[in-house]
C-alpha cells in the first residue's frame, strides 16, 4: 500500500447551505479524490483535525450535460464524504488547513 500525506484525500471542504445546516448534528461535508475510501477518510481527518469520526457517508456526484446561455457545458463529477463527528466536537473551517 502507498503512503500518502494525509492532506491528498481530503481535497477541499464544501460550504453551501444545505452542508451549513448539517454543521448543526455535527457533519462536515468534504471534497475528496475518486480512488479514496471510507476508512482513508476517516484516518485522515483523525489526522489532521484532531477529532473522533463516528461515521463517513459518501456521495458520488455524477458528471452531467448542462445547458448554459445556449450552449451544452459538461460538469465534471466528483465524490463527496459527509463525516459525523463525536458530539462536542467540531472543525472551523474558516481558519483554513
Amino acid at each position: 500500500m502507498h503512503n500518502f500525506h494525509p492532506y491528498d484525500k481530503i481535497l477541499s471542504p464544501i460550504v453551501t447551505e444545505k452542508s451549513t445546516n448539517l454543521s448543526e448534528q455535527n457533519k462536515i461535508v468534504f471534497k475528496v479524490p475518486n480512488s479514496s475510501n471510507k476508512e482513508i477518510i476517516k484516518k485522515n481527518v483523525e489526522k489532521i483535525f484532531k477529532v473522533n469520526v463516528i461515521k463517513v457517508n459518501i456521495i458520488n456526484k455524477h458528471p452531467r450535460n448542462k445547458i448554459t446561455r445556449g450552449r451544452k457545458v459538461k460538469v465534471k463529477g466528483f465524490k463527496k464524504a459527509i463525516i459525523t463527528l463525536k458530539k462536542g466536537q467540531t472543525i472551523d473551517l474558516t481558519t483554513g488547513i
